[in-house]
């Protein structure tokens, strides 16, 4: 419709009473207009069509040119956006991408501490023996503080700090020094003296304490010990170093198998996160090292012994991170500590190591002896 059209007054029954005097009695349009003029199309019947004819009207004649627009789209053609709401075009969305699984710890801080212990272990191994053994009595201490710390915050027991840290650190000489015999009299006088510190307080929960002081001395730096009677040996630091690779590598096996193609749960009740898969990967990965250790590594070892040796280790090592997996869910806790950046504390290193400790100075001692 041209924009001549809009000056003509409305016919009278469509738009209402005219407001310029009564419609002419011929036809509202010369011939020629009426030959320019297109069939007014039908106006589709929506919510606003009942309003009032007058209201309307009015409107259509207003002097705003964006109104009469606004007019015009309302009777020719399809209805302003404004009136009928408009589903918006769906648009294609990308493929969710498969999430990945993450490790849940810090993987750099984790292996620079790592790297870091491992060049003062291997330093104070090779260089003096007794540095050594000074090294495995701090790292005892340092657990039994985070252990009975721990117990105390979650559990309100109070094992005797004092006696433990004496007696664990004399218990891990006297490995050293005398061999079995000692490791096993420093524990005997470890236990007494913690029954007796803990007389010095109320009897109020005196059982509950020594006996989880007797377990931590247990736990902690007697099976410790066991590493320093590996090292009275003359191969004593290769020993030693076969048992700290061999623990490792099994951890190390567990965790890329378990976490590449982990799907049956290990014990999902004690730690969800381990596999039956990451358990295999263990058991291959500590067999290998150990078949290498035992054949190049130690004196009149071989290759088969290996093989059994990192079976043991792994099965030990799988062990020992399951029963301190069973006292940190007791516990309510997920690491022992915050000592060590990406790996927790010095409990969530040993918790491996300290069972293993004395499966593999028992089967050196058979495969190859004590001396």
């Amino acid at each position: 419709m041209n924009d001549s059209s809009w000056g003509a007054p409305p016919r009278a029954g469509f738009w209402g009473p005219p407001d310029q005097g009564p419609a002419p009695a011929g036809p509202a349009y010369d011939e020629h207009d009426a030959q320019q003029t297109r069939p007014m199309p039908i106006v589709p019947d929506f919510p606003d069509a009942g309003r009032d004819a007058e209201d309307r009207g009015d409107r259509d004649h207003r002097d705003d040119s964006n109104d009469r627009d606004r007019g015009a789209a309302r009777l020719g053609g399809p209805p302003i956006r404004d009136e009928i709401p408009q589903e918006p075009m769906p648009t294609p969305s990308a493929a969710p991408e498969p999430q990945k699984k993450r490790a849940g710890r810090d993987l750099r801080a984790a292996i620079g501490v790592g790297a870091g212990l491992g060049a003062v272990i291997v330093a104070s191994l090779f260089i003096v023996k007794a540095v050594f053994v000074g090294v495995i009595a701090v790292a005892v201490v340092v657990g039994l503080w985070e252990l009975t710390s721990r117990l105390e915050e979650r559990k309100q027991i109070k094992p005797p700090l004092v006696p433990l840290a004496v007696g664990g650190a004399a218990m891990v000489v006297a490995g050293y020094v005398r061999g079995a015999e000692g490791a096993w009299v420093a524990m005997a006088l470890t236990a007494l003296a913690v029954l007796v510190w803990r007389m010095t307080e109320p009897p109020e929960g005196y059982l509950k304490d020594v006996t989880a002081g007797v377990f931590a001395a247990f736990y902690v730096p007697f099976l410790a010990t066991f590493v320093s009677m590996m090292l009275t040996a003359d191969d004593g630091p290769l020993r030693v170093l076969t048992f700290l690779m061999l623990t490792v590598v099994s951890d190390t096996g567990a965790y890329a198998v378990g976490w590449r193609f982990g799907k049956h749960k290990l014990a999902p009740r004690i730690s969800p996160g381990k596999t039956r898969e990451g358990l295999g990967g263990a058991v291959a990965f500590a067999m290998g090292a150990g078949a290498l250790c035992m054949e190049f590594l130690i004196e009149d070892g071989t290759w088969w012994q290996g093989l059994l040796l990192g079976f043991a280790v792994a099965v030990s090592a799988t062990l020992g991170d399951l029963g301190e997996s069973m006292i940190k869910r007791d516990l309510g806790i997920k690491d022992m500590g915050t000592l060590l950046p990406g790996h927790g504390g010095i409990m969530d290193r040993l918790d491996s190591l300290l069972p293993t400790a004395p499966v593999v100075w028992l089967l050196m001692v058979i495969f190859v002896g004590s001396g």
